[in-house]
């Protein structure tokens, strides 16, 4: 049995495409899936399966949702190796003056390229920064979220791929629950 962190995207959002944590639960654990747990309204949600590959869980998930709920959700499904190396690799948690509530991940569904990040064309959103690490972007708002371009439609739309962005207290928090559950 394989833990697996699934991060839906755009579920709960402004109102749209809502879908409850308990019935999101229920529906999973009735097609197979143990210990599902789930973190926050916005989609993190570990499940156990005899399933190895994170794509095939990632497509039964998707399939789910889009049948009990009636919505098309994308599925990113890390393991806790890759938030071991999110926590390891990222670039601005070495700077002494790091502000922890201007850092997010986006969780992207390939393996990117060296080049990736022209792709993006990063140049374009300064003061924010954002750094390439397997499939994982690391941005770096100046000021927030809310106050850019570079968000998870514009990275999906440039990179030809799903992507989903977290805040880094929910990547620590995702973390500690990956190392409880295990």
């Amino acid at each position: 049995m394989k833990t697996h962190l699934a991060l839906l995207r755009g579920i709960n959002v402004s109102g749209h495409c809502m879908i409850k944590m308990d019935a999101l639960k229920t529906a999973l654990e009735r097609i197979g899936f143990k210990n599902v747990k789930t973190y926050i309204q916005s989609g993190n949600v570990f499940v156990d399966s005899e399933e190895e590959n994170g794509a095939s869980v990632g497509f039964t998930i998707k399939q789910e949702i889009f049948k009990v709920f009636g919505h098309e959700v994308p599925v990113v499904v890390i393991d806790k190796a890759a938030l071991e190396a999110c926590l390891k690799n990222n670039p601005y948690l070495k700077e002494n003056d790091c502000d922890l509530k201007k850092l997010y991940v986006a969780f992207i569904g390939k393996e990117l390229s060296s080049g990736s990040l022209n792709d993006l064309r990063i140049s374009q959103f300064k003061p924010d920064e954002a750094a390439i690490d397997s499939s994982r972007i690391y941005i770096k708002y100046a000021v927030g979220a809310g106050k850019t371009r570079l968000d998870q439609k514009y990275i999906e739309k440039k990179l030809n791929t799903v992507a989903t962005i977290r805040n880094w207290n929910t990547v620590i928090t995702l973390l500690k629950m990956y190392e409880d559950l295990n």
